[in-house]
């Protein structure tokens, strides 16, 4: 069979039916543009959530600490679950790429126990730093546990338990220690109970203890 060489077009660049490309004016500085003000209305975001908490950032405050509309806003983000999750991702991909490619105990090369134990204790720590928006975005999302990084926790949660040889069914395992990692758990036991984090970390630590030991 043979091939049928593509005719070569004219140096200039010029596709070869003549038509010549069209390049939008100023596309690379929108797109900068574009990116520079989505770290603007993200920054706004942030001083928000720090002088109110959570609970003060909408849609709405947000166009008017930013000095914009609020379809802006809502174009950008989608909605205040996106937002969330927006204002969240960067932490969370830190997060993840330690207990995923980071050094160990949270990182691969320890035991399954060390990992479980190092994954529940940093968890503990980064909710206490990132709970509120953590939480605000649990309650805006349609199905916090179809949430790509709640599924991840998961699924780490269940492949060290399988690791451990876990008798009982790991996912279900993996569910009911995901449960003592929620946000909204965590900050009500520091806030309105008064648990310290130290104790948070220490009940996870012998929680998973017990549990592989007795498997």
């Amino acid at each position: 069979m043979s091939l049928i060489p593509l005719r070569p077009g004219p140096p200039d660049g010029t596709p070869p039916d003549g038509t010549p490309h069209v390049r939008r004016p100023g596309a690379g500085t929108e797109r900068r543009d574009a990116a520079r003000n989505r770290e603007l209305l993200l920054c706004a975001a942030r001083e928000l959530v720090e002088e109110g908490g959570a609970g003060s950032l909408t849609m709405g405050a947000l166009a008017q600490r930013a000095g914009v509309g609020k379809g802006t806003v809502f174009r950008r983000f989608g909605s205040r679950a996106g937002l969330m999750l927006t204002l969240l991702s960067d932490a969370e991909a830190e997060f993840q790429a330690r207990f995923m490619f980071g050094p160990p105990p949270l990182g691969p090369g320890a035991p399954p126990l060390e990992r479980l134990i190092a994954f529940g204790v940093e968890r503990i720590a980064w909710l206490l730093e990132f709970g509120e928006l953590a939480r605000a975005a649990d309650e805006s999302a349609h199905n916090r546990f179809d949430v790509p990084a709640a599924l991840l926790c998961h699924r780490h949660l269940e492949m060290l338990l399988r690791e451990a040889r876990l008798t009982a069914d790991p996912w279900l395992m993996a569910s009911a220690l995901g449960a003592m990692l929620e946000p909204e758990r965590l900050l009500h036991a520091v806030r309105v109970q008064g648990v310290a984090p130290e104790q948070l970390a220490e009940t996870w630590r012998e929680l998973v203890t017990r549990i592989l030991r007795a498997a």
